[in-house]
């Protein structure tokens, strides 16, 4: 990547992250190694930033290259030399053929087809900066593809595992970079145990979702990128949720913008979209709980939903209340079909993940949660890649 000469100004080593502090204690820990959970409670770590009001950055920040590293004084990178990219992120937002006042996100576009890319473009770039040999991560698909690409790029070799009735398609993917691919009886969460394992064995940095700390900060650039697209923030953002680590980082981003002064107290309203068949995340936003036990036999065809437990199920729910938005599970047996109708009528390439949640836009306009006039963002979070 060769970034014009403007990305070495002062405001770029400013704004270089202070530290990592944990999301759940009053720890704080210098970046100057690799760390996964926080020693004391397991809770992920999340990258702080030196934050002052800075209108001019946006004006700097347009006229840089169309990638979301544009936004580098945001993102954990002091080095453009050091950046592992493939051109991720500044993706389209489309004004809906079919719905008054709605918008879809189209991740689709994103080098390996999905909003993974971003998280990974920053982890690798991070991972291989602390000095990282090997990378592992479980995977439900998108995830294992976006790692696989990005370690070809860094030069480093890449262990996933996912489960045995993952797409072809997704394997294939993940071993076509280049990939050690290893399949395991159960869900992504017995893959996370194998990753374990293999590490243990092995050695190897793991990139599991949350587990570290900067896949969030390639994905808060959403965020960011909504701002810009609309000149404001939507009222409302319908997010397909498995980890939830878009959702985490773009409600970090708005609070981020606003230390730097472009926005005020304003938020979107975020619901967090699964699906029937594994929606922990929705039975315990409606049961009041503050974090989300474990969805048993997860059953569903939108891969990236199949995540039955997650790391950062309490940022989630956090985040949803504070919005004052919610959680809506829907019919896994309409999923597809949606999915299907979202590419025949708006020509986008979308995933089951993007069909679900044109199922939730439907109900929640139906119920009034959503009024026609609220200004609406769907996530189309990747392509259809599982065939």
């Amino acid at each position: 990547m060769n970034l014009p000469s403007r990305y070495d100004s002062p405001m770029t080593a400013r704004r270089f992250p202070l530290h990592l502090a944990c999301s759940r204690c009053d720890a704080t820990f210098e970046i100057r190694a690799l760390m996964n959970l926080c020693p004391n409670d397991s809770a992920p770590l999340l990258a702080q930033y030196d934050l002052t009001p800075a209108p001019e950055l946006r004006d700097e920040i347009r006229s840089r290259p169309a990638t979301m590293w544009r936004y580098r004084e945001l993102l954990p990178a002091d080095d453009e030399r050091e950046i592992v990219t493939l051109g991720e992120g500044i993706t389209p937002l489309l004004r809906s053929t079919q719905f008054e006042n709605v918008w879809i996100k189209d991740e689709s576009k994103n080098p390996t087809r999905s909003f993974k890319s971003r998280g990974m473009a920053a982890a690798v770039t991070m991972a291989k900066r602390l000095g990282a040999k090997t990378l592992a991560a479980p995977t439900a698909g998108n995830a294992g593809a976006a790692l696989s690409a990005y370690g070809a790029r860094a030069g480093l070799p890449v262990f996933v595992a996912m489960p045995r009735d993952t797409p072809q398609s997704i394997i294939d993917e993940c071993r076509s970079y280049g990939a050690e691919v290893e399949l395991v009886a159960g869900v992504i969460t017995d893959a996370g145990k194998r990753v374990a394992q293999y590490i243990a064995a092995n050695g190897g940095f793991d990139l599991s979702t949350l587990k570290e700390p900067y896949r969030v900060e390639g994905k808060k650039i959403m965020g960011y990128e909504l701002l810009e697209d609309l000149g404001r923030l939507p009222d409302v953002i319908l997010y397909p949720t498995g980890g939830g680590t878009g959702l985490i980082g773009m409600w970090k981003a708005f609070d981020e913008m606003q230390r730097l002064g472009w926005i005020g107290s304003e938020r979107p309203r975020m619901f967090s979209v699964q699906s029937s068949g594994c929606a922990p995340v929705v039975r315990a936003f409606n049961e009041g709980l503050e974090t989300a036990p474990e969805w048993e036999s997860p059953e569903t065809g939108a891969w990236g939903l199949r995540v039955p437990r997650a790391v950062g199920d309490r940022l989630m729910l956090r985040a949803l209340r504070d919005s004052k938005g919610g959680a809506i599970a829907v019919d896994e047996s309409q999923i597809e079909t949606a999915a299907a109708e979202l590419r025949h009528t708006e020509g986008i390439d979308a995933g089951p993940e993007s069909g679900a949640a044109l199922l939730a836009l439907r109900e929640l306009q139906k119920t009034g949660a959503i009024a026609t006039s609220d200004t609406v963002v769907l996530f189309s979070t990747g392509g259809n890649k599982y065939q």
